[in-house]
């Protein structure tokens, strides 16, 4: 669509205020921006590349209504919550609408936070009663449509800050930051809401445990059983003392330690209408109540969801029996969407408007994006439009996009381009849906049992032909049995849908979820079973063994796996725990991780409490392993894995392992630790999430391809002459901030500090460089404070260089009317915004904010203690005295990409060499001398104060160039690159993975049996059936090798020639490589290549 960045829009709509006045007082070219929120263009589902490249198959997530992803003819519904699994092909992604009526809150703040320059995103939304909660009645058809922001988070904060999360209490950001970015606005309720959870098997302790972590008000427990010792396949919040105990106070124990802010209680009574109106709304707050029912008969699911849709609280149902899952959801009949899908609204910079009525607008995509990514019916506004303001702050208008212009893109009428709205919604047809596993086993359970409920199946069928016999004795054959993995899926899910009941994020499920894994079946161990096999034991794992067999438990303890410690790996070792991966003589379960325990780590890594921060991850994680099940044996190590540590994690250390589980956070880590599985033949499965977005491939020796290499995201750097003088994102505001800060109280420190130790290493430096090194420590030496008041004056001083300075010089070199070098063309127009200089205010919060944070990090970078008192420093600031500035005439300012090189001068640097080697020695020799000198400062995400700088020297420059200010919260994620994170996704991640685990220990060698898991709508990495090559009459493949000797008998090492005599027995050597070293390359051998092709 787009040449670049440039594109058309067609406004459909004008307002009769902006079609008259707007255009006959615009003198000159219109600026601002533009932005939108998709008006039934929605999510669309995640087609996962599968591992077979045949048909393609979901995992069994499937959901009520008709068809998947449309209500009606023509209108694409957003696809929510959908999970897609292809074992072949591609995944498809499964929509999930809405229970209860959806309409855009008009009052929600969250679409409308930016300032001037802002775009908001709108929710068009139609409204339709919810199916009453009678579970055994059919579900009504949605009859909605509803928006969905789509791309990043646009550059300059042009966008509305929809998606930007604020929390209500700064104090708990540092411990929630990462669930903020997912959950936006609306995450500020979560603390006032309350949730009973019913049922505290595995389904309902994965449902607790994910509110718990995620900061709810109030956890409600009920569980009127007793623990029992089959409880520990899949519960882990039992202890073995707890066996006896009530299953929900045993927990409540547990869980009040994992969050203290969450007051958890525990009930053992009878779930009544008077105890459950205690749940219901009050209609004076915004407080949200949920019930989730878990290991619940059908007859009080009926019963309380009749109850609780008269009452408007929000119910859930969540049960896992087996390898088969099942949600249901009733919201109401007046639930409310505020926010329905991920990111932030789509936003462009307008370039130019027609002056006719309707109107074209030619616009740019902004930095970072490859045009304008409208289409077709999405809802914009304008906003910071000049020459026609009449058009901002508009109401949402529809845009028709009109495609690429064929010249010049400010003339000419724009030829139709196909509109790209159709292409965001995946409709899957009927027969796409996931056909039946082939081949499944005879039930393990009686017969008699197995066909009773086969003629129960019959006896609810809809339509007749439609009951696949084989699905329903399978599920039969299993439905005793207790797997952590699936409880783990199902109550990461129901967790996830609670949230949005709480907070209006994303669209809830419509109104059934149904989930299996019934593929585990078909794996040729598991079909050989027989009913004594699967007899308990009287055993913790006795629900595992009624589905697979007691065998395959005592295979499960000799494993040896490696695993992290981070928040996915907190999860596959709390479910590894469950399953007794490595419980038995001769297994072994590597935990390394060479990070320590962060805040920001417990609202999702449910091993870590607060008295563990700062201790090593993978120690405190191995001590979590051996309470939850004291058979595991676990090693914790404090090691990264990678070409340093080889000499502990080489090829011998892989070729023991029987599989390794990673969720690395860096495509360099992954492609490492793929390199060293794929080189020693050890399966391995990646996961990773990002948001609400998760996926698990499996990489399976001889049977599936190496891991598609993921393109690696984009590092945006800007050019120096923006960041200097022409910044119109608030990307670019803060990525100044953050060199400043580097440059202020890091490299200065660092400079000074050697340069005490070590004065000649100028000498190493070329000159100009030298030259700027050296003044810049006779600087630094010069301003040494000599107390904190002195650190407030030089901020106070510093403030004024950058805010008020720095943009009068800019301005006097280049004058607000200034005519660029194109005859005609404003200087000062588009990507260039003309600031203006601020004047400072001791009493303005952002000016003060400026000045604690600045203050604070000279007096660290300079050994003095801070203070913390704003009034004394607003004191303090009154009293400073900022001289006026006067513009320097001829000025020179650099414009040029590149940045500028400093001229080398041989006698000023013999003259600062000299004055500051009498600077050092009186230093050395007064009292007051430290080693070092200086504490160089280096820039935390997680550090209040060095965040509180950012954001404040971003909104001030921001500020100076009219460019819309971001929260703290938001500065904090762009400065930090940090990934949004929920423990509902990392949770559904690791139930998935260890699903996959269970093929892998069974030594699976049937590519259909395997998954490739996405879930809410993620499209990540591809892993395909591995390809052949024919070579010398064999087939050869990415896991084929030749192994020799590198050493002979006779202890001589190996030569190249060595090699090549040991390879041409049947093969022609044309290039032999080691990495990317080139060690034998035939050259122009016309004779070798001649035998080559002949062999081909």
């Amino acid at each position: 669509m787009s040449r670049a960045g440039w594109g058309r829009v067609y406004w459909e709509h004008w307002c009769g205020a902006a079609a008259g006045g707007a255009f006959a007082g615009s003198g000159g070219t219109p600026r601002g921006t533009l932005g939108t929120c998709r008006d039934g263009g929605g999510a669309h589902g995640g087609a996962g590349t599968g591992l077979g490249g045949g048909e393609a198959a979901a995992r069994g997530w499937q959901r009520s209504g008709p068809g998947v992803g449309r209500d009606s003819p023509g209108r694409a519904v957003p696809l929510a919550s959908a999970v897609a699994s292809g074992p072949a092909g591609g995944g498809e992604g499964v929509s999930a609408g809405p229970s209860g009526r959806l309409r855009h809150s008009q009052s929600s703040s969250s679409w409308h936070s930016a300032a001037r320059t802002s775009c908001a995103a709108h929710s068009a939304a139609s409204s339709r009663p919810s199916a009453p909660s009678a579970l055994h009645g059919a579900c009504q058809p949605a009859d909605m449509a509803a928006g969905r922001h789509r791309g990043l988070p646009v550059p300059g904060g042009r966008a509305c800050a929809a998606g930007g999360a604020v929390m209500a209490d700064s104090a708990e950001e540092g411990l929630y930051s990462r669930q903020l970015y997912v959950l936006g606005a609306g995450a500020r309720r979560v603390s006032g809401a309350a949730v009973l959870v019913s049922g505290l098997r595995g389904t309902g302790a994965q449902v607790a445990t994910a509110l718990v972590l995620a900061g709810t008000g109030r956890v409600v427990l009920h569980d009127r059983g007793e623990a029992s010792v089959a409880d520990r396949a899949q519960q882990f919040l039992l202890r073995e003392s707890d066996i006896g105990q009530n299953r929900a106070e045993a927990s409540r124990r547990a869980l009040a330690e994992l969050n203290p802010r969450v007051a958890v209680v525990a009930y053992t009574g009878e779930l009544s209408e008077a105890f459950l109106t205690s749940f219901q709304q009050s209609p004076f707050t915004a407080q949200a109540h949920v019930v989730v029912l878990t290991e619940s008969p059908l007859e009080e699911q009926i019963r309380i969801g009749n109850f609780c849709h008269a009452q408007g609280i929000y119910f859930i149902v969540a049960d896992a029996k087996g390898l088969a899952g099942q949600l249901f959801c009733d919201f109401g009949e007046h639930f409310i969407v505020n926010d329905p899908a991920e990111g932030e609204p789509v936003c462009a910079a307008v370039k130019h408007i027609s002056k006719g009525n309707p109107g074209i607008v030619t616009c740019v995509g902004m930095e970072g994006s490859r045009g304008h990514l409208f289409s077709d019916g999405d809802l914009v506004t304008f906003s910071g439009v000049e020459g026609m303001t009449e058009l901002n702050d508009q109401e949402p208008v529809p845009v028709r996009v009109m495609g690429e212009p064929p010249g010049n893109p400010g003339a000419g009428s724009p030829a139709p381009a196909k509109g790209t709205g159709e292409s965001l919604s995946c409709p899957f047809p009927p027969s796409q849906l996931p056909p039946p596993c082939p081949g499944l086993p005879s039930p393990l359970c009686p017969q008699a049992d197995a066909e009773r409920v086969l003629e129960l199946a019959w006896s609810l069928a809809m339509q007749p032909g439609a009951l696949d016999e084989d699905v329903v004795r399978a599920f039969a054959s299993v439905s005793a049995g207790d797997l952590c993995p699936v409880a783990a899926v199902v109550g990461a899910v129901a967790a996830q849908e609670a949230l949005k009941a709480i907070t209006g994020k994303f669209l809830p499920l419509d109104q059934w979820l149904y989930f299996d894994a019934l593929e585990c079946l078909t794996v040729e161990g598991v079909t050989q079973l027989t009913e004594e096999d699967c007899v308990p034991r009287g055993s913790r794992y006795d629900g595992q063994i009624a589905v697979f067999g007691a065998a395959f438990q005592e295979l499960l303890g000799r494993q040896k796996y490696l695993v992290g410690a981070g928040a996915i790996g907190c999860e596959l070792l709390k479910n590894f725990a469950m399953m007794g991966l490595a419980a038995g003589p001769e297994g072994d379960l590597t935990v390394t991780d060479m990070d320590t325990v962060a805040l920001s780590n417990l609202h999702r890594q449910l091993l870590y409490r607060s008295a563990d921060i700062a201790k090593p991850k993978s120690v405190v994680a191995a001590a979590a392993v051996r309470r939850m099940n004291p058979d595991v044996r676990v090693t914790a190590r404090q090691d990264q894995v990678g070409p340093a540590t080889e000499m502990l994690y080489g090829d011998d250390f892989f070729r023991h392992l029987d599989g390794v589980a990673s969720a690395l956070d860096t495509l360099e880590a992954r492609a490492y630790l793929e390199s060293c599985c794929s080189r020693s033949l050890t399966p391995l499965l990646d996961a990773g999430t990002e948001g609400p977005r998760g996926n698990v491939l499996a990489m399976v020796p001889h049977l599936t391809k190496l891991l598609a290499p993921a393109a690696a995201p984009e590092d945006v750097t800007f050019p120096l002459c923006t960041l200097r003088y022409f910044p119109h994102t608030i990307q670019h505001t803060l990525q100044w901030a953050r060199d400043e800060f580097e440059g202020l109280f890091q490299l200065p420190a660092e400079h000074v500090n050697r340069f005490m130790v070590d004065p000649a290493f100028p000498e190493q430096l070329p000159t100009g460089k030298a030259v700027e090194v050296l003044e810049q420590v006779r600087r630094i030496l010069q301003e040494r404070p000599r107390d904190w008041q002195d650190c407030v004056r030089w901020a106070c001083r510093h403030w004024q260089s950058c805010y008020h300075d720095a943009i009068i010089q800019l301005l006097h070199t280049f004058p607000p009317e200034h005519v660029s070098t194109v005859p005609g063309v404003p200087f000062w127009t588009w990507d260039k915004t003309c600031p203006h200089p601020l004047v400072f205010d001791p009493d303005n919060d952002t000016h003060l904010e400026y000045i604690m944070a600045a203050a604070h990090l000279f007096a660290q970078s300079h050994k003095i203690p801070p203070c913390s008192d704003r009034a004394s420093v607003q004191t303090v600031l009154r009293t400073v005295v900022l001289p006026p500035f006067v513009p320097q005439e001829g000025f020179q300012m650099h414009l040029a990409e590149e940045q500028e090189e400093v001229p080398a001068d041989g006698e000023r640097l013999e003259e600062l060499t000299r004055d500051l080697e009498q600077q050092r020695q009186e230093l050395i020799r007064g009292e007051e001398a430290q080693v070092p000198l200086m504490e160089p400062i280096h820039f935390e995400k997680d550090n209040d104060i060095h965040i509180d700088f950012i954001t404040a020297a971003s909104n001030l420059r921001a500020e100076s160039y009219s460019i819309p200010a971001a929260s703290r919260l938001m500065s904090k994620r762009i400065t930090g690159r940090i990934v949004p994170a929920i423990i509902t996704t990392t949770a559904a991640v690791a139930g998935l993975a260890c699903l996959e685990l269970y093929k892998l220990v069974w030594g699976c060698r049937d590519l259909s049996c395997y998954r490739n898991s996405n879930f809410s709508l993620s499209d990540l990495l591809a892993a395909t059936l591995h390809s052949h090559l024919q070579y010398c009459g064999r087939e050869w493949s990415c896991w084929d090798r030749l192994e020799m000797r590198a050493v002979s008998a006779d202890g001589e090492e190996m030569t190249v020639q060595n090699i090549l005599d040991w390879m041409t027995h049947g093969l022609t050597v044309t290039v032999l490589l080691h990495g990317f070293t080139v060690l034998y390359d035939s050259g122009e051998n016309e004779g070798i290549r001649a035998l080559m092709r002949k062999q081909r």
